[in-house]
């Protein structure tokens, strides 16, 4: 067959192939237009979790009549002023309109502020007619309908409605949580109405997409290194989610999927959260335009910078800077979840209902609580239930409770309350330190607490300079792709101040001469080939390091105070005194929290005094 141009409708139908992947893809590329038309209110429409109808209607600055012919002819766009290397909108392509139009029945709608009327163009299948007058509001309204219509096999791969619906959901809170000055209402017969209010302060809009109990646990960044700014905020390491969805990022305001960013990110928190968990992070990048390179998919999730290097050491350093911060404060979901347990219809009620209902006697006994009993205590049957006098009688004969009470000291002597973490007044339960504070109590793990501040110092030494290594007797050869070799050639320097000493042995070997003395007795061949992969996937050596901090964190677990040894008052003093001196003191080593709060107006409302 002869070489021969092809028909525009096939050409835009291919186009399609990549820019309009699903129905997420088509509100993405409209609500990107309608922010760079400077639209204060979009609203989009669904049904049929987009495949039948996708409306998008906002108020931006519309279009002239000529601009609404050309729209949506190829590579035809308003937004290239100054080349592919000043681009500082969110679409620039201009296959957008053209490809929807190929693959689906497109109606825009425009009408310029001022304008007496607005006009409207069709397309169907790719082939339409031209503008025509129609009634219109000042700005832009865009129809989408039987999506995939003229390429009926691309509706074989796309999921079911609710699962198309979800992905226009994230889609619509990624551009809310980017613009946070517009407002977006998102609507339809497949769905619950969402509105996202415009928003003064980002914080209130993000609160807005990820939950008001975010606010509560976010730390603010904001921070600088030549040319680019790195702005947003991050959960404390003890607010963490079971996946990464509620990790957003954006550079110069375009939502983005990049995964160096994300393993920044993840490098950052790599000692403060456990594995399998994900912080919860909305992070903004702003940075000259010249220094990074958005047209790298037409799909434009995708970036890359011109000094990766700078943009990671940004992110991991501004992050862990501002956990030191104040990555020491505890996620309010503990004492939410403390509160909750405490509840009297969640206790004393619940085990009404599970011995013998609501009404009349129950037979309660020590041994057959559902609670933790005290200690052990011969069994006693038919006795009434609440806090009748023989009741008191049986709690009077029982022995001592497992606590550990400090005795009050002089007055000159004790510990104020005024620290942030108070005044110890009591171990309980051989573990648990109940601290007084001027507005509530403290209840900290004391494994958990001083396990973090042993870490913390093994930390420290680990970070004065190279890490010893031992010798091996006979160095281990190591085969390798040579692709993976070069990379762990690239970073043997890196991988030398860990204790991991190698060399090139052959185009495809490494030579492994000197191991991190803190692995001891380490699989060399599976440890240098985790490290390959890991450059490969993330560009970095976080899997060598990994290793050595997991190390550290069991030995801080085993050298630290163990539960069940009764502190001295000056010793659970000493522990919050320098619990508030450390930073990340707030989780231990695998992520958990070390402490929860209860605030006096928590307590108050346990005893329905509020």
């Amino acid at each position: 067959m002869a070489v021969q141009q092809l028909p525009d409708t096939l050409i835009n139908q291919i186009a399609a192939g990549e820019v309009v992947e699903r129905p997420a893809s088509v509100v993405k590329e409209l609500v990107e237009n309608a922010l760079d038309a400077g639209a204060q209110r979009i609203e989009i429409a669904t049904a049929g979790g987009g495949k039948s109808l996708i409306r998008v209607i906002d108020d931006g600055s519309g279009m002239p009549v000529e601009d609404l012919e050309l729209a949506v002819r190829r590579h035809c766009t308003s937004k290239l002023a100054s080349g592919l290397h000043d681009i500082r909108t969110l679409g620039f392509r201009g296959e957008a309109l053209p490809s929807i139009g190929s693959v689906s029945k497109l109606r825009i709608v425009s009408r310029q502020p001022g304008s007496e009327n607005g006009h409207e163009v069709r397309l169907e299948g790719g082939a339409g007619g031209a503008p025509r007058p129609a009634p219109a509001n000042p700005g832009t309204m865009v129809e989408v309908r039987d999506l995939f219509f003229a390429t009926p096999a691309r509706l074989k791969f796309l999921k079911g409605e609710r699962a198309e619906g979800g992905a226009i959901t994230d889609v619509v809170r990624r551009m809310a949580i980017a613009f946070p000055h517009v407002r977006f209402v998102l609507s339809g017969p497949d769905r619950m109405t969402s509105e996202y209010g415009a928003a003064g302060d980002p914080l209130d809009r993000i609160s807005q997409v990820l939950g008001r109990e975010f606010a509560d646990n976010a730390i603010e960044i904001d921070a600088v290194r030549e040319d680019v700014r790195l702005t947003g905020h991050i959960g404390v390491p003890t607010y963490n989610r079971a996946n990464s969805l509620s990790q957003y990022a954006f550079v110069n305001g375009r939502p983005v999927q990049d995964k160096q960013i994300m393993s920044a990110l993840r490098a950052a928190y790599s000692d403060r959260i456990p594995r399998g968990r994900f912080p919860v992070a909305v992070l903004k990048i702003d940075i000259d335009p010249a220094l990074v390179d958005v047209n790298v998919h037409p799909a434009k999730a995708d970036v890359r910078f011109r000094d990766p290097g700078l943009v990671r050491g940004l992110i991991i350093g501004a992050i862990r800077q501002a956990l030191e911060r104040e990555g020491d404060r505890a996620a309010t979901t503990g004492s939410s979840g403390m509160l909750a347990a405490l509840r009297p219809q969640g206790g004393f009620t619940a085990a009404r209902r599970e011995f013998g209902g609501m009404d009349g006697p129950v037979n309660w006994t020590r041994e057959t609580s559902p609670f933790r009993p005290s200690q052990n205590e011969p069994s006693q049957s038919e006795v009434p239930f609440g806090f009748a006098e023989p009741i008191q009688a049986v709690f009077a004969d029982a022995e001592q409770p497992s606590a550990r009470v400090s005795e009050t000291p002089a007055v000159a002597e004790a510990p104020s309350p005024s620290h942030p973490l108070g005044a110890p007044r009591a171990q309980v339960l051989e573990n648990y330190i109940i601290s007084q504070t001027e507005d509530g109590l403290v209840i900290v793990d004391q494994h958990a607490a001083h396990e973090r501040l042993v870490f913390e110092r093994l930390k420290g030494a680990m970070a004065g300079g190279r890490l010893p290594s031992q010798m091996l007797l006979l160095p281990e050869i190591v085969d390798l792709p040579e692709d993976d070799c070069d990379r762990l050639a690239d970073k043997a320097a890196d991988l030398e101040q860990l204790g991991l000493g190698l060399e090139r042995f052959g185009p495809g070997a490494i030579a492994v001469r000197e191991t991190p003395a803190l692995l001891g007795e380490v699989d060399v061949p599976g440890l240098v080939r985790d490290l390959a992969d890991e450059i490969a996937e993330w560009g970095d050596t976080t899997a060598l390091r990994d290793r050595l901090e997991s190390v550290a964190s069991t030995m801080a677990c085993h050298g630290s105070v163990r539960s069940g040894r009764l502190l001295k008052p000056e010793e659970m003093n000493a522990l919050l005194r320098q619990m508030e001196a450390t930073p990340g003191s707030g989780q231990c080593n695998h992520g958990r929290p070390t402490y929860v709060t209860l605030s006096l107006h928590d307590i108050e409302r346990l005893f329905a005094r509020r």
